[in-house]
């Protein structure tokens, strides 16, 4: 990846679809592909790519806002799936996948360091009601890019990783008092407040808090529900924390809530905290 510095774009974040870029302007990865194959081939021609420049996906779970899309991408576009042989498994039994994996799989094991072209890849678990879930930290160019989402409960690993990343997407899902309030069934409100369920915002903004440390420069908040969440909330929410420890969004971070179904701009990622959203 020589050829520039790295970027990250969101595609989607949410219960609808999820799916991320990071790499260069000339190749990358994504990591899940919870959308369809048209909206992500749409999205990579705007910045000048095709599928021709992704070199895999990775996958974070088997939930089918995260996979929609793996068996048109791993056996018609021919693009290696990575993820470990229980989430792939778990993607073998959702019927959201119609097409099959069968050459495009690609295994690792999770906690061992592994190589992708110019990127060093680690994975850590997260707690949620899939078959496996995955947190990734990814280094290049210098930089460490973590991505953790659909969070049913904090760990140990989650909260080192967010002490040594540089640029973090991390779950701020739903406002408690909306769920709570809302118009959810009894039996959905539960799941999504279990251990194995979904990170809110005040628990967020708590994580953040405790781990925030002065190399941390931008931060993006994923997975926010439709219905139990407010990209304003979410944001007001997190920043209020970051206020107590006196880290102010916009001047000592970088700090946003992903759109649920509208691309994101596409970020630099550098030694510097982001201070536009100009594409």
């Amino acid at each position: 990846m020589e050829e520039s510095g790295l970027i990250f774009r969101c595609f989607a974040s949410g219960s609808s679809g999820n799916c991320y870029y990071l790499g260069t302007r000339q190749r990358g990865i994504l990591i899940d592909a919870g959308i369809s194959a048209r909206s992500i081939q749409k999205y990579l021609r705007e910045m000048g790519l095709d599928f021709t420049n992704i070199m895999g996906v990775l996958v974070t779970h088997d939930h089918a806002d995260h996979i929609r899309a793996v068996g048109t991408l791993g056996e018609r576009v021919k693009l290696p799936i990575y993820t470990t042989a229980e989430i792939h498994e778990g993607i073998d039994r959702n019927y959201g996948v119609r097409e099959k994996l069968r050459t495009s799989r690609r295994y690792f094991n999770k906690g061992e360091e592994w190589q992708l072209f110019d990127m060093t890849i680690n994975t850590f678990g997260i707690e949620h009601d899939s078959t496996d879930c995955l947190g990734y930290c990814i280094d290049c160019f210098g930089q460490r890019f973590v991505l953790m989402t659909d969070c049913g409960s904090v760990n140990d690993e989650m909260e080192e990783y967010i002490r040594t990343a540089n640029h973090l997407v991390i779950e701020a899902n739903h406002d408690e008092h909306m769920l709570l309030n809302g118009p959810y069934p009894t039996y959905l409100k539960e799941r999504i407040l279990s251990p194995r369920g979904h990170q809110s915002n005040d628990v967020c903004g708590k994580l953040l808090r405790r781990n925030w440390h002065p190399d941390l420069r931008n931060v993006w908040l994923c997975h926010l529900s439709l219905e139990n969440n407010d990209p304003q909330v979410a944001f007001d929410t997190v920043a209020s924390h970051l206020a107590e420890i006196e880290i102010i969004p916009g001047q000592d971070i970088f700090l946003k809530a992903l759109e649920r179904t509208s691309p994101s701009p596409t970020y630099e990622l550098n030694d510097k905290i982001i201070e536009t959203e100009n594409q």
